[in-house]
C-alpha cells in the first residue's frame, strides 16, 4: 500500500511537472523577441548571416522545438541545465548559487506565516470579536489590499535608517534575510490566520465540544484538542494561493533589499530573453508548487480517512 501510493505520488508529480515545463518552454519562444538579435544589439557587433547562423547553432536555435525540448529535458534531470546566452556560464552553478537566499526568503516566509497566522487563527476562533480577531481581520485585508513592494519600503526605511535596529544591506546572513522573511511571512499571516479561524469556527457548536466542555475542560484547550485536525484540513485545502504568493513575494523582497536570488538573475534573463535560465527558473518554480500541492494533498488525506477512502474507491 505504501509503494502503491509513493509510486502514484511521484507519477502524478511528475506528469503535472512536465505539463508545466513543456508549456512554459513553448510560451518563452513566443515572446517577442530573438535571443541572437538581442545578444549582437548588447555587444554591439555587426550581424552577418554567418554569424547569426553560427550563434543559432551554438545554441541549439536551430533545431526544430520538439528536439530542442527534449535535449534541455534530458539536462535539466542531470542537473545540466546549459550556458546562459548572456553570460556563458553554467545555468546550473548560477541558479544554484543563488537558489539558497530564495529559498530561505520562501521557507521562512511560509513558517513564519503558518506559525504566526495558525496560533492567531486559534485565539481568534477562542475569542471572537476580540482583539486577536480584529488584528486577524485587519491582516488579511492588509494582505489583499497594501502593494508589497510599498510596505518593504517602509519597513526598510523604518527599521534600518530610522530606528537602526537592522543591517539589511551591510549584515551578516541571518540579518539580510530577516526583513525580507518578515514581508513575504506578513502577507500570508492574514489568510492563514482566517483560514484556521474558520476551521476552529466550525468545532464551536459541535456536540463533542459541548460535551467536553461538560466534563469540566477548559474551554479554549476543549476547541485545541477537537478542533485543530478540522483547522488543519482547511488550511491544507486552501494553502494553494499562498505557494504561488511565496514565489512572487519572494520576488518582490528580494529586489526590494537587494538581495542575490533568482529574482535578479531572471530579470536579466528576460531582457537578454536568456532562455536556459527562464525555462530553469520556471522549472523550479513548477517543483515547489507541485510538490507543495501534493504534500498538501497527502496531508489531509492522511488527518481525514474518508478523502483517502474517496479518492482509492475503497
Amino acid at each position: 500500500m505504501m509503494g502503491s501510493t509513493a509510486a502514484r505520488f511521484a507519477a502524478m508529480t511528475s506528469v503535472s511537472w512536465l505539463a508545466a515545463v513543456a508549456l512554459s518552454f513553448v510560451m518563452i519562444r513566443l515572446v517577442p523577441g530573438d535571443p541572437v538579435e538581442v545578444f549582437i544589439n548588447h555587444v554591439n557587433i555587426r550581424a552577418t548571416e554567418e554569424l547569426v547562423a553560427a550563434y543559432r547553432e551554438q545554441w541549439g536555435l536551430d533545431r526544430s522545438l520538439l528536439v530542442q525540448f527534449g535535449l534541455w529535458l534530458q539536462g535539466f534531470v542531470t542537473l545540466d541545465w546549459g550556458e546562459s546566452f548572456a553570460t556563458g556560464g553554467a545555468v546550473t552553478g548560477e541558479l544554484l548559487e543563488r537558489l539558497r537566499w530564495s529559498a530561505g526568503i520562501g521557507l521562512g516566509g511560509m513558517i513564519c506565516a503558518l506559525v504566526v497566522g495558525s496560533g492567531l487563527g486559534f485565539f481568534a476562533a477562542a475569542n471572537p470579536n476580540g482583539l486577536a480577531d480584529r488584528l486577524s481581520r485587519g491582516m488579511a485585508v492588509a494582505g489583499q489590499a497594501l502593494p508589497a513592494f510599498a510596505v518593504g519600503v517602509i519597513a526598510l526605511w523604518l527599521l534600518a535608517a530610522e530606528l537602526r535596529w537592522i543591517q539589511p544591506f551591510a549584515g551578516g546572513p541571518i540579518e539580510r534575510l530577516l526583513l525580507p522573511i518578515a514581508l513575504v511571512g506578513f502577507f500570508s499571516i492574514g489568510s492563514v490566520s482566517r483560514l484556521v479561524r474558520a476551521g476552529f469556527m466550525e468545532t464551536v457548536d459541535a456536540p463533542y465540544l459541548r460535551t467536553a466542555l461538560a466534563k469540566g475542560l477548559p474551554y479554549r484547550l476543549a476547541l485545541w484538542r477537537h478542533g485543530r485536525r478540522r483547522a488543519a484540513i482547511g488550511l491544507l485545502a486552501s494553502i494553494a494561493p499562498d505557494l504561488a504568493w511565496i514565489v512572487g513575494g519572494t520576488a518582490i523582497a528580494e529586489i526590494v533589499f537587494g538581495v542575490p536570488g533568482l529574482s535578479e538573475r531572471v530579470i536579466q534573463a528576460v531582457a537578454a530573453r536568456d532562455y536556459p535560465v527562464l525555462q530553469a527558473y520556471v522549472a523550479l518554480v513548477a517543483v515547489w508548487i507541485i510538490i507543495g500541492l501534493q504534500l498538501c494533498a497527502a496531508a489531509r488525506r492522511s488527518l481525514d480517512p474518508r478523502l483517502a477512502k474517496a479518492r482509492f474507491g475503497s
